[in-house]
């Protein structure tokens, strides 16, 4: 579990520093995701859903920015990113 915590904080600031505007609100059954408002690029988390999951929907998010790459984090984050890469 902290594990999760920590990679969901790492990966919020990841996102942050990418220029996202990271939302977390109730969407009921919507899991989130990224989306764009008006010229500003928004990542979408359900409140109403686990840790983990939320963390599931940051990082297929990030996995897909092809910056990401470029930002310094911990192993832990680049070895999950990299494993949805493939």
């Amino acid at each position: 579990m902290s594990d999760t915590l920590g990679l969901l904080e790492e990966s919020l600031q990841l996102a942050r520093d990418l220029g996202y505007c990271v939302r977390e609100e109730p969407l009921g059954d919507l899991p989130g995701g990224d989306c764009w408002i008006g010229h500003a690029a928004h990542i979408l988390l359900n409140l109403e859903q686990p840790s983990a999951q939320r963390l599931d929907v940051l990082l297929r998010v990030l996995a897909q920015n092809l910056k990401t790459q470029l930002q310094p984090m911990s192993r832990l984050l680049k070895s999950r990113l990299e494993a949805l890469s493939e």
